[in-house]
């Protein structure tokens, strides 16, 4: 018994020195009792009564615990001592006075407002700021260039309606050709004026949206990061997860993300991948726009410069539409190696993951276990 004895007079002082660091909740007096001072002598310790260290040993390590000590010492979850399993444990979601489920959903209506509202002022503050942007953007600054772009293709317009009679007038009343020419050239450059301002109308459309998209995507996940921050608070767990199956629900976007309970992440996932659909869409669309005037100049003049303009945004809008397909296939790759890591961690909090235990050959043992 005294080998015994002395072991675990040493983990009883290693936890009194920890305690005494991290600021824990109180030991049990029973503890404090036996627990030696930093100048006492260990022999003096080893010299205990048998009593005396029993009584240790049942004060350290309560009756439902279940020490095995092995090629693997460490027990998941709890070491039965108090100064230990009592540990704060620093996380994402700091604790908060409101913890009402329906005002915290209620309140993630606004923009940063379910943030707000569980004192993750920050965090609010960023998502405030974003969909501020955004909704400037959206509803104010587009709708002023488009007014803009179509005040100025009036005149244009009317030009072309004005050249247009001129052509009709000229051939009906069997004018000079060179006047029907002129009034075709004329004719001719004022479309391609409309003809610019109409693309330019079609990519600020593409443009809204897919900030349409985006903006939805940014309150989705300030509405599930609301749910995650309330969840956290009140059910947050350090349990292991089974990492086979949080790959297997990975594979539903978002949904190793859910099976970890990690709400915030699943929020970013269908942020990304609704942002990522949309802009594919418009940008799809933008290349058969282009297209089809590309196939309409090709049969005028495919040597004028406006066909190698439409070539190139033809181009720009194919790389656009590749660019989204690839970050949306890495966002949904990202989430199943995510969901995994997670679960992998899930009870990494535990504060026996990485601890000092005291080695049968003599000395110290470092220790840090991780769930497979």
């Amino acid at each position: 018994m005294k080998a015994k004895s002395f072991i675990l007079a040493l983990i009883v002082l290693c936890v009194s020195l920890f305690a005494e660091t991290a600021a824990p909740a109180a030991v049990p007096d029973s503890v404090q009792r036996n627990v030696p001072d930093s100048s006492s002598n260990v022999k003096e310790i080893v010299a205990e009564s048998e009593d005396e260290s029993d009584e240790v040993e049942s004060s350290a390590a309560p009756s439902d615990v279940d020490f095995q000590v092995a090629a693997t010492p460490i027990l998941r979850g709890k070491t039965g001592i108090v100064a230990i399993d009592t540990l704060p444990v620093n996380e994402w979601d700091i604790p908060t006075t409101h913890n009402s489920l329906k005002y915290a959903m209620l309140f993630s209506l606004l923009p940063g407002g379910g943030q707000y509202y569980t004192e993750h002022y920050v965090r609010g503050g960023f998502l405030t700021g974003i969909e501020g942007l955004l909704i400037y953007d959206i509803f104010f600054n587009r709708s002023y260039q488009r007014d803009r772009l179509l005040e100025r293709a009036r005149p244009f317009q009317d030009s072309v309606l004005y050249f247009t009679t001129k052509v009709l007038d000229a051939r009906q009343n069997r004018m000079p050709h060179d006047s029907i020419r002129y009034y075709h050239e004329k004719r001719l450059e004022f479309l391609d004026r409309v003809r610019a301002q109409s693309d330019k109308k079609m990519e600020q459309e593409d443009v809204r949206k897919a900030e349409v998209a985006w903006l939805i995507g940014v309150h989705l996940y300030g509405m599930f990061d609301t749910f995650g921050i309330w969840y956290n608070n009140n059910h947050r767990s350090t349990e292991y997860r089974d990492m086979k199956t949080a790959v297997f629900w990975a594979f539903l976007p978002g949904g190793g993300q859910i099976f970890n309970r990690d709400f915030g992440k699943a929020g970013l996932v269908y942020m990304g991948l609704l942002g990522a659909a949309v802009s594919v869409s418009t940008s799809q669309n933008m290349v058969k726009y282009y297209l089809d005037r590309k196939h309409l100049v090709e049969k005028e003049n495919p040597q004028s410069e406006e066909y190698d303009r439409l070539k190139e945004r033809v181009t720009y809008y194919r790389k656009n539409r590749n660019t989204y397909i690839w970050g949306g296939v890495l966002i949904y790759l990202y989430s199943i190696a995510d969901a995994a890591v997670d679960a992998l961690l899930s009870d990494f909090d535990s504060p026996m993951h990485m601890a000092v235990l005291p080695n049968f050959n003599g000395g110290a043992q470092a220790v840090m276990t991780l769930d497979f």
